[in-house]
């Protein structure tokens, strides 16, 4: 039976990316490199710090990982503070009651850092319906590795297989299921060039997965096994 909603953030509960894109093009130019749309296109899912190691590697930078990070949070802090398109995404918060009414344990399950975990909690007011925040910037591996979401099954306090993942990227959804966790993939405004090949079922609107519906799927998949 389902017990607990393991909710990935960017670009399931609020539309970040736009940001984020303004904030590592912004970086891109402080540091001189240009970054080929196919190459960003895999920083989906993952830290910013793993996202910063790769960019270092591959571009020989002469820079430490924090400092590159710092950049990136600079910018990104700064629109966050000043930028109109931050916005949650359509749906998502009638998703989020809808689950806590029907006495599902949510947990968040970001490679965001916490400090922006909180930013968006406190700005939308949904600290109320979560027990638990989990930033996979504080963790060794970032996602695709399974380790937030194994954790974050821990946080809920239920068994992997009483838990659900909402994801939107290749990234998250294969961490998922690398974790041995049903995972629904949101196909949504964001997700470019993103592979939904390894998630158990993928929706482009949260109405197709309320309380409802997604609970008798999910029990009739449980019991096929």
């Amino acid at each position: 039976m389902l017990k607990a909603v393991l909710f990935d953030m960017d670009g399931v509960i609020v539309n970040t990316e736009p940001l984020h894109q303004k904030s590592y093009a912004l970086m891109f130019d402080d540091v001189n490199i240009e970054v080929p749309d196919d190459l960003y296109s895999t920083f989906t899912g993952q830290s910013t710090r793993a996202i910063c190691d790769m960019l270092i590697k591959h571009f020989n930078l002469p820079l430490g990982t924090e400092t590159l990070q710092e950049i990136k949070r600079y910018h990104f802090k700064n629109l966050f503070e000043n930028d109109d398109e931050l916005d949650l995404l359509p749906g998502v918060l009638d998703l989020i009651k809808d689950y806590y009414n029907n006495g599902l344990t949510l947990v968040l399950a970001s490679s965001a850092t916490m400090e922006n975990i909180n930013n968006i909690f406190k700005r939308f007011n949904l600290n109320q319906y979560f027990v638990a925040k989990l930033s996979g910037a504080d963790l060794k591996a970032s996602k695709p590795h399974p380790e937030i979401f194994e954790n974050a099954a821990k946080a809920a306090g239920f068994d992997r297989d009483q838990c659900m993942v909402i994801e939107d990227s290749t990234n998250g959804i294969k961490a998922a299921k690398d974790a041995g966790i049903f995972c629904v993939g949101y196909d949504g405004l964001e997700s470019n060039d993103q592979d939904f090949s390894l998630a158990d079922m993928v929706v482009n609107d949260f109405k197709d997965i309320a309380y409802e519906t997604i609970s008798k799927h999910f029990n009739s998949v449980l019991a096929d096994k």
